[in-house]
């Protein structure tokens, strides 16, 4: 079950034409799901030397980083045994959609981090939950299991927001959740984990009056 805190934190659903094209795409789905984890534990380790006298956010990052690679290991594994070879994908425009909007000036800068963290595990988790039922039973037993970890994940990203901030954090909450909804109703032409709605592909005969023209 999704947790309301997220569905009420999003601002909209994952879009039925992704699941689709991921259902479509299953080996791209599995490989960009462990390179969002890796880079995920790659942020977490980011912020720790970035903010190195931040003591309480220290020690949840190096949980965060942990755990996030466990999760590495889990989808790596999975892909080995379906003969699904790990190698890199291209990034999806998602985070750079978001980052770009983050304050350049600290203590802003930490702030908008955290909470465009947030979002990013709250999306992984919605995801999981809207694609498990569509999934076979190992997988969707397995990504249904990560739905508390990503939930907790979110929770705490929000609450060291919360924790530095010197106001309410409301307001810049809010102001990414519009942005985040745009990322992910934005056509991509390339599917990946986080990407937003597929372009509809062009018929043979549309292709043939492009190549004419």
């Amino acid at each position: 079950m999704l947790i309301p805190e997220i569905e009420a934190f999003l601002q909209c659903q994952t879009p039925q034409s992704w699941i689709d094209c991921a259902l479509e795409h299953p080996e791209e789905l599995l490989l960009d799901h462990a390179n969002c984890e890796k880079k995920a534990a790659g942020t977490a380790l980011t912020l720790m030397f970035r903010y190195a006298e931040r003591e309480e956010l220290q020690q949840y990052l190096s949980r965060l980083a942990r755990e996030e690679l466990r999760h590495f290991e889990q989808v790596t594994a999975l892909m080995k045994k379906r003969g699904i070879r790990y190698r890199q994908l291209s990034a999806s425009n998602y985070a750079q959609r978001l980052h770009q909007h983050i304050a350049r000036q600290e203590p802003d800068k930490l702030i908008d981090t955290l909470i465009v963290g947030a979002f990013i595990e709250a999306r992984s988790c919605e995801r999981f939950y809207r694609l498990a039922p569509y999934l076979d039973e190992e997988l969707g037993r397995f990504y249904t299991s990560l739905l508390k970890s990503e939930s907790r994940h979110f929770e705490g990203y929000l609450r060291m927001a919360q924790m530095y901030a010197k106001q309410p954090i409301a307001e810049r909450v809010a102001y990414f959740a519009n942005i985040e909804r745009e990322a992910i109703l934005t056509q991509d032409a390339e599917f990946r984990f986080h990407s937003g709605i597929p372009k509809p592909k062009q018929d043979f005969r549309q292709r043939a009056q492009a190549l004419e023209a």
